[in-house]
């Protein structure tokens, strides 16, 4: 596993995902994405809630993968 700081800020998170720090923002907003803490002005990521963002999507793309060996005419709930 990669070794990551305790914290990590939002263009670090950004350049994690391979997204902008204007996606995380919205993300914020929507109440998706990682889990972030406010420290004075700035917006921090914890490490344990990047990790646990990571298993979620893990997760999420296990379950489509699944899915797909059905067939076609058929729907796996």
């Amino acid at each position: 596993m990669d070794q990551l700081p305790e914290y990590l800020t939002i263009d670090e998170v950004a350049d994690r995902y391979r997204t902008t720090v204007a996606t995380l923002r919205y993300w914020r907003y929507l109440g998706t994405g990682p889990q972030a803490v406010k420290s004075g002005t700035r917006l921090l990521y914890p490490a344990a809630a990047i990790r646990r963002y990571d298993a979620e999507l893990l997760a999420q793309a296990g379950q489509g993968a699944a899915g797909r060996g059905s067939s076609p005419g058929r729907r796996t709930a």
